[in-house]
């Protein structure tokens, strides 16, 4: 960043490109940068998990299949609509449906008994699924804050350099001013456009888990209800 080659002067006070303005935002800026693209990897892992939990079918729509298959008592057709989900809520499902037809069959339990094992053996398979979905958010959370702090940071330190600028002995020092007026908008801007990344990828990916979370009780609550109707 501070190649001569990136500024118009000897002094390094004029920058040409971005490399150039990067330097001119003090030493601050680095762990800004490093701490953008800490942000930018978490937010493309998150994505890539998040759009494979949700799955290739809707859940409300996954929910309704299975609805359909269950009244008609076709149990395998339910756990063959689960595979091409292939995401959280069919992962659930199918874990409910497995314990859903073994209770079918059990002799020794009351229907209430069935209906609470089934409950815990989604409960179960969601205990397994959710951690997954909520991992690496609160690094989104954190750097939503910590970037601005850290961008703050660093604007008070440009401001300490400009202020000392113009308390120097006779004329102020233009240029040391404006590299510390330069330092100060650099690192604001860093600070505040990661801060502002994380906020907008932290509440999208929450509102997709809400949104896979809703599906996953819906799913748990058609089955304890279906077998409650077709199983008394």
């Amino acid at each position: 960043m501070g190649n001569p080659d990136n500024f118009s002067d000897a002094e390094k006070h004029h920058p040409k490109n971005f490399l150039g303005n990067m330097y001119m935002g003090g030493y601050i800026v680095p762990f800004l940068i490093a701490m953008f693209l800490v942000m930018l990897s978490f937010v493309i892992e998150r994505g890539i998990t998040v759009i494979k939990a949700k799955g290739k079918i809707n859940g409300g729509e996954f929910v309704r299949k299975v609805q359909y298959h269950l009244a008609n008592k076709n149990i395998d057709a339910a756990l063959a609509e689960c595979d091409k989900q292939s995401g959280s809520v069919g992962n659930v499902m199918k874990a409910g449906l497995h314990k859903y037809k073994e209770m079918i069959t059990n002799t020794e339990l009351t229907t209430d008994q069935k209906i609470l094992s089934i409950q815990n053996e989604i409960e179960e398979a969601t205990a397994l699924e959710l951690p997954m979905l909520e991992k690496n958010l609160v690094f989104l959370s954190t750097i939503t804050s910590a970037a601005t702090l850290l961008g703050l940071l660093g604007t008070v330190v440009g401001m300490i350099t400009a202020f000392s600028s113009m308390a120097d002995a006779g004329a102020p020092d233009t240029g040391g001013l404006a590299a510390g007026i330069s330092e100060a908008l650099y690192n604001t801007a860093l600070g505040i456009g990661t801060s502002f990344c994380a906020m907008l990828a932290y509440n999208f990916y929450t509102t997709l888990i809400d949104g896979v979370n809703y599906s996953i009780d819906e799913s748990g609550f058609t089955l304890t209800q279906s077998f409650a109707a077709s199983y008394k």
